[in-house]
């Protein structure tokens, strides 16, 4: 793992706090990303009024098995909190013993059981296991009953039948899991479908534990009325967050101020090319023309990305 060398965890902040602070009526949160919501994107987001982080999706296996797949997949700072830790597996004691790795460093772990891509469903991960509530319910009772003394999440996807959906949901309640975030679509479902309100609203009726929305967010005004709909504990965003992370402090798109944080954080804390060109290709996606946007997806490194943006934007960097 990717630790600074002056880690203090004595300031970490539990995220079930978040759901009793009676100054907000929702908790803004950032969805887990692949290859996204590093340490330098979860710190730029906090800035702009994100109260609650997870971790890209990390499977639960290598990260127990190797520490090279630890340092890629997992670093954090004294300021990254609440931070949740999202692991994709489906077995119950490879899970407790990836989570036991990172106590005191995160705030919660989670176990993603919404990931639609093929090879997740073919590994019998991610959204698989929402054909297997029964499983869920045994890694669940192994995480709470182990030493891992971390609030436990579950983030799904719905089934087509709401019943179905529910009866997941408060199986999961059942066997102590604290909160649930939903993604209002099927496994099936394209990112361009509508999400189903009502069976998120009907999970939030239902059970007694903070519930998360997540689906069709890309604006401050989208996650108001997305929480009047459902009256949900939390709202979560992914694609919108990374086109806008201002998108929770009122922006309707990128400030310059955001771009400007971004390129310094990511240089401080240290990033790939790849990811770096890419959710600056995400922010600048409103402002360039197609023209230029052709010029800048071409640049091969971090230095060129740095010297276009200083001679086109007039970024500054020491």
């Amino acid at each position: 793992m990717s630790l600074p060398s002056n880690f203090n965890n004595s300031c970490r902040k539990s995220p079930l706090d978040l759901f009793n602070d009676p100054t907000k009526p929702y908790i803004n949160v950032c969805a887990p990303m692949v290859r996204y919501s590093k340490l330098p994107f979860r710190e730029l987001v906090r800035g702009y009024n994100v109260d609650l982080a997870y971790t890209p999706m990390i499977l639960a296996k290598e990260f127990k098995n190797s520490s090279v797949a630890r340092d890629f997949d997992f670093s954090t700072s004294p300021t990254d909190s609440p931070l949740i830790i999202q692991f994709a597996s489906n077995s119950p004691v490879e899970l407790a013993k990836a989570a036991e790795l990172v106590i005191g460093y995160v705030d919660g772990i989670d176990l993603n059981c919404g990931c639609p891509q093929k090879w997740a469903l073919n590994e019998g991960i991610g959204a698989n296991l929402m054909d297997k509530p029964e499983l869920v319910k045994d890694m669940i009772r192994t995480i709470k009953g182990s030493g891992v003394n971390l609030p436990f999440s579950i983030k799904i996807r719905i089934h087509n039948d709401m019943r179905k959906t529910l009866s997941f949901t408060k199986n999961a309640e059942s066997v102590g899991v604290d909160f649930i975030a939903i993604h209002g679509r099927t496994r099936r479902q394209k990112s361009t479908s509508p999400i189903d309100l009502d069976t998120i609203r009907l999970c939030k009726e239902s059970l007694q534990i903070p519930v998360i929305a997540n689906g069709n967010v890309f604006s401050l005004e989208d996650a108001n009325i997305l929480c009047e709909n459902t009256k949900v504990d939390g709202v979560m965003t992914a694609r919108g967050i990374l086109k806008n992370p201002a998108l929770f402090a009122g922006y309707e798109s990128t400030p310059w101020e955001c771009v400007d944080r971004f390129i310094k954080l990511s240089l401080g804390l240290g990033t790939t090319h790849y990811i770096f060109h890419h959710h600056l290709m995400y922010m600048f996606e409103d402002f360039m023309s197609n023209a230029e946007r052709k010029t800048f997806n071409t640049l091969t490194s971090i230095p060129a990305i740095v010297d276009y943006l200083g001679e086109h934007y007039g970024l500054q960097v020491d």
